[in-house]
C-alpha cells in the first residue's frame, strides 16, 4: 500500500487525477530550514524526515514523503507564518522569476529513496493593494512563497519552466517514475 505522509488536500488531489492509489497518514514533523541549507537539500530533507516518519509506524507499506520550498536570491521561503509574513513573501515574488522545489521521498523498511524536481516561476508585478486583498482572501497561507497557482495568484504568473504539478505541490511525473522504477506500480 501506498501511504502519504501528508495532509495536503492539493497532494492528495494530484495523486488521486494521476489515478494513484493511496492512504494518508501525515507525519508530524517541523517543518524548519536548517542554517545554511539550500533549497533542494531542505526539500530533499524534509521529505526524508516526514516519509522515515510514517514509516516508523508502517514499516511494511511504500510511504511517499514530500515538501515544496521556494527560493527567490537564495532566500527559502516556506509557509508564511501570518499574513505580514505572507504580504512580504509576495513582495520579495513581485515582478520576478524564482524557483519551486519539492523533495519526493519513498521509503520501505526504513530505506529512503529520495530524489526532487525545480520548476522556475515568473511573477508579474503586483500592487500592494492586490496583496493586501490576496492576503485577506485566506488562499496564501498554508502555501510555501504563499501562493497557490491553481487559485487567484494565476493571474500573476504568465510562464513556468518545468513541470506545473510541482508548482502545486507535487512532481507527479517524478513520482510515477520513481514508483515504476522500484517496482512499486
Amino acid at each position: 500500500m501506498l501511504v502519504l505522509a501528508s495532509a495536503s488536500p492539493r497532494r492528495q488531489e494530484l495523486l488521486r487525477n494521476a489515478g494513484i492509489r493511496f492512504e494518508v497518514q501525515p507525519a508530524d514533523i517541523p517543518e524548519d530550514p536548517q542554517p545554511g541549507e539550500g533549497g533542494t537539500e531542505c526539500a530533499e530533507r524534509l521529505a526524508r524526515e516526514k516519509a522515515l516518519a510514517v514509516s516508523r509506524q508502517r514499516p511494511l507499506d511504500v510511504v511517499l514523503g514530500a515538501d515544496t520550498v521556494v527560493v527567490v536570491d537564495s532566500q527559502l521561503l516556506g509557509k508564511p507564518s501570518d499574513a505580514a509574513d505572507a504580504a512580504r513573501m509576495l513582495r520579495l515574488l513581485s515582478g520576478r522569476k524564482h524557483q519551486v522545489i519539492t523533495g519526493v521521498c519513498f521509503a520501505v523498511s526504513g530505506r529512503p529513496s529520495v530524489a526532487s524536481e525545480a520548476t522556475l516561476v515568473t511573477v508579474s508585478e503586483i500592487t500592494d493593494k492586490e496583496i493586501a486583498d490576496y492576503v485577506a482572501s485566506g488562499e496564501p497561507m498554508d502555501k510555501a512563497g504563499a501562493y497557490a497557482i491553481q487559485g487567484i495568484a494565476s493571474r500573476w504568473i504568465p510562464r513556468i519552466e518545468g513541470d506545473y504539478s510541482n508548482v502545486v505541490g507535487l512532481p507527479v511525473a517524478l513520482v510515477w517514475r520513481m514508483l515504476r522504477k522500484a517496482a512499486f506500480l
